[in-house]
Order: structure tokens, then sequence, then C-alpha cells
């Protein structure tokens, strides 16, 4: 998956009557919660056709967009801005952050996104953009309600020890520590959710995991 939100970088070098381009897509580290949250658009769909298309008063190859035909099959998130979605975009360019998704076979999808002023829906690298197939029970579940219940919570990346806590309403993600991956039990199963009392803590909805979560306070 992934789990990145980010920034999209385009430095444009111009020079003497010559224009060069060099662009680059850095994307944050983060936890699909995190990605949900930060989302004007989060739904799943179907991939059904894709073109070529760029804006009308641009002939520059960088301004160019893939347009995504979609099946829209549900929304988890945004219902006040879109009723029914069609489209998405995204940028032709990897380096610009672009996605690639499969139109050949109506392949099932999680999108997530922005919308533009216009109405159209931009994807990218640094959005929650995944098959469907390769989500874990836990995460569609947690699409549903738990990842919007932690919305107010902070999610903090821990990427060596000791790592703490700086306050209660924030969870520590560990993945990368136990497992050396963005993609580790919590990604996949685990939401931080508000509880009762106003602090955040890690929520599963099924079975313990195989092994326990470092306690990131210990030196």
């Amino acid at each position: 998956m992934a789990a990145a939100r980010g920034l999209w970088v385009l430095v444009l070098v111009l020079g003497a009557g010559l224009q060069a381009g060099v662009e680059a897509c850095s994307c944050h580290p983060a936890h699909p919660q995190q990605l949900f949250c930060t989302a004007e658009i989060v739904i799943r769909a179907k991939i059904s056709g894709e073109k070529i298309v760029s804006p009308s008063n641009s002939s520059s190859p960088y301004m160019k967009m893939i347009q995504y035909e979609i099946k829209m099959i549900k929304m988890f998130k945004g219902f006040d801005k879109a009723k029914d979605i069609q489209y998405v975009y995204t940028p032709v360019f990897s380096s610009l952050c672009g996605v690639k998704l499969d139109s050949n076979n109506k392949a099932g999808y999680l999108l997530s996104g922005s919308m533009w002023s216009d109405g159209r829906i931009s994807i990218g690298q640094c959005d929650l953009v995944e098959s469907w197939d390769n989500l874990s029970l836990s995460q569609k579940k947690n699409l549903n309600y738990r990842y919007q219940m932690g919305c107010e919570c902070r999610i903090n990346t821990c990427y060596t020890v000791p790592c703490a806590s700086t306050g209660e309403n924030e969870c520590l993600w560990t993945d990368w520590l136990l497992d050396n991956s963005l993609n580790g039990e919590q990604a996949r199963q685990y939401a931080c959710i508000r509880r009762s009392d106003t602090s955040c803590s890690w929520y599963r909805g099924g079975p313990p995991p195989e092994k326990d979560f470092l306690d990131m306070t210990d030196p």
C-alpha cells in the first residue's frame, strides 16, 4: 500500500530561451487512517476506461492527465462534496505523483483524493490508492466508520527507540520498527480511535496480534 501523504514537487528551470523540467514525487509516510482523514473523497470503484486529456489552454506535456472512467460502488467519505463520480484524474507522469490503474480488467480499487474547484477528483501516489483485493478485512471494515472516529487523533510514526507519546490524543505507529515496513500489522489491522475519556488508542476488531507491540517508552 502506498502509505504516504505528501508533497508534489515540481521545479522548473528556465534559461536562455530553453525550458527544462525537473520533477520528483515525494510523499510523507502515513498510516492508511491518516490518508483517509486528510482526503476529501474516499470511494470504492471499478476502472472501466482511460484516456489522456490536457487543459485546452496548455500544450505542455507536463499538464497532461490520465482521465480514468470509473463505476463507483461505494462512497466512504465526501458525501457533502459529490453524489456520483464518473471520472478521476491523475498526472500522466509518475514523477509528478501520477498513478497507473488497471483499466483493462475492470479492476476494483480503493481511491482517495481531493476535489478541484471545477469539481473534478484528483488522485495521486500520496493518496490512499490501493487494489480492493489487497486490503485486509480489518481495513475494509475500518473504512466504514472507525477511521473517521479517530480523525481527531494523531498518529506518530516511530523510526527509532525510544519513541515516546507526546500526549493522550496520540497513537504510536511501530510497523517500521517491528517489520521494517509501512504496511505491517498496525497499518493492515488497526485504527487509532478516540475513547470516551477523550484519549486515543489502537483498536483491532478481530483476534489478538501474533506479536506484541514494543513499549516505545523503554530506552
